[in-house]
């Protein structure tokens, strides 16, 4: 019985066999002098392919290199990019803050100017009551920097409430939204008196309410001012509050009640100015 031989030949052996080949023909040629042009055959039948074929490895291989450099060029481009964003972004967002803070202290300057009669210092909110609404808050300045309670605090364009309470380098200010707070207040055009009194409730609204409004020829209308009064037993006189949004007659048909949309922004106050004036005192002199 006869062995069967498996005959498995690998790619290398297949490769040292034909260099085997091509090295006999070559020595053939030269030693006996064979005629060149059919070995020039045999070799370019079994050669030039496996040539050709190193070849386009090798292409594909220089493809690969060249691409996988190109791509961690681009990354390291991006990455370069990325920082660059990065920073330019954080540059505007400075920019941005910058932009909002002169414009608040624009505005806090222009405020000084209407109400240059008074004596003021700025300060600036350093806590405040929880919610959204600035209706109590502390102030960084106190005692030490001529603060006394009863002294009026304005921001934006008019009121913003008054000192209750004064450490050495702290106050406490309650805003006219307050729903414990109360403001004798006058209509610009007719000098009617009314009372403006906070209400958490109607500040969700961007509203205040005044109460017990005098105006027996209806001449009140929307858009009208509403400041303090000269009868306020503790905020000066003629401090713009906010203007008539809403106006309605009373049951007993002698008063009017309505709501008024407030002057200063309470939900975004960052800086304050306090008149170093009281009313008490002033009324005294």
């Amino acid at each position: 019985m006869k062995n069967k031989h498996d005959w498995n030949l690998k790619s290398k052996h297949i490769l040292v066999i034909m260099v085997l080949v091509c090295v006999s023909l070559m020595l053939l040629t030269f030693a006996a002098k064979f005629p060149a042009n059919p070995v020039r055959q045999v070799a370019g039948f079994a050669i030039v392919p496996f040539q050709n074929g190193l070849n386009k490895v090798g292409t594909a291989l220089d493809g690969l290199t060249s691409g996988f450099r190109s791509k961690n060029e681009l990354v390291k481009e991006n990455k370069k990019l990325q920082a660059k964003v990065d920073e330019l972004t954080t540059e505007n967002s400075r920019l941005t803050q910058s932009i909002t803070e002169l414009d608040r202290l624009q505005k806090l300057y222009q405020l000084d100017q209407q109400y240059s009669e008074y004596d003021k210092v700025a300060a600036e909110i350093i806590a405040k009551n929880s919610g959204n609404w600035y209706s109590t808050f502390t102030i960084n300045r106190g005692s030490e920097d001529g603060i006394l309670v009863d002294q009026n605090v304005i921001a934006g364009s008019g009121l913003v409430g008054i000192v209750t309470e004064v450490g050495k380098h702290w106050a406490t200010v309650r805003s006219i939204i307050d729903d414990t707070s109360n403001v004798s207040a006058m209509t610009v055009s007719t000098s009617a008196n009314c009372i403006v009194s906070g209400d958490l409730r109607l500040i969700d609204e961007g509203k205040l309410q005044f109460i017990h409004l005098k105006d027996d020829d209806d001449k009140i209308q929307e858009g009208e001012k509403i400041v303090t009064s000269s009868v306020s037993e503790k905020f000066l006189k003629g401090i713009l509050i906010g203007y008539v949004s809403e106006i309605q007659e009373d049951p007993n048909n002698l008063t009017k009640t309505g709501t008024l949309t407030p002057a200063v922004d309470f939900q975004h106050l960052q800086e304050v100015l306090v008149i170093l004036e009281r009313k008490q005192t002033k009324e005294a002199e």
